[in-house]
């Protein structure tokens, strides 16, 4: 149900929620509300379809805008890379070098895993919309959460490397830039670029057809 929350991209109803994983109406609340108990869901009452019906407004859910992560025993990547991160950062600056290696590094492990993808699908000559048919399936494979807005372009609904980004934009924009860019060169997708396009709230990365 999360999961299908997540997707819908709006206020979903328990009504929803239920047909979604096909179980009661009184089961799915259940569940939504222990997911709202936990903090993983917020609640709200409003019609869905801006359309007044008679009787009680519904109850519905959306995810809460927060990174939720279980670990067991907890890890500390986020500190790990914030340190890193500071170390690219002397007194407030770029240094050109530490940027240039965290860009070719970037790259490269994207390339990477881009390559490892090919091996393993072999899916052949890739046009732009087939070879973003297979990144959509990779980049879900890996957490990336990504929408494809038309047959020829792909956003990444969040950014993969929130809260880094907020500290230092410039500098983490462009190792995701880097990244994808390794990627679909890795995938053979020579159809497709990475274009940098920055929006509230989503990646700042954006794969599209080659114009």
């Amino acid at each position: 149900m999360y999961t299908f929350i997540r997707d819908a991209r709006r206020p979903v109803t328990r009504d929803e929620a239920a047909a979604a994983v096909g179980i009661s109406r009184k089961l799915a609340a259940f569940h939504l509300d222990k997911l709202v108990d936990a903090g993983v869901l917020r609640a709200d009452y409003q019609q869905v379809s801006g359309v007044r019906k008679a009787g009680r407004t519904p109850k519905v859910y959306q995810p809460v805008d927060a990174d939720i992560r279980v670990s067991l025993p907890p890890r500390q990547h986020e500190l790990l890379a914030d340190i890193l991160l500071d170390a690219l950062l002397p007194d407030g600056h770029h240094d050109h070098d530490g940027k240039q290696a965290a860009l070719r590094a970037a790259r490269e492990r994207g390339h990477a895993i881009g390559a490892t993808e090919r091996r393993q699908a072999r899916p052949g000559r890739l046009g732009a919309e087939r070879a973003l048919t297979v990144a959509t399936t990779m980049l879900h494979r890996h957490g990336f959460e990504p929408d494809r807005i038309s047959p020829t372009c792909l956003r990444l609904r969040t950014c993969p490397f929130h809260p880094l980004a907020a500290k230092a934009p410039e500098m983490v924009c462009g190792v995701n830039h880097a990244f994808f860019a390794g990627l679909l060169d890795g995938l053979g997708a020579t159809s497709v670029q990475a274009v940098l396009d920055p929006r509230a709230g989503e990646c700042c990365v954006e794969l599209r057809a080659h114009p």
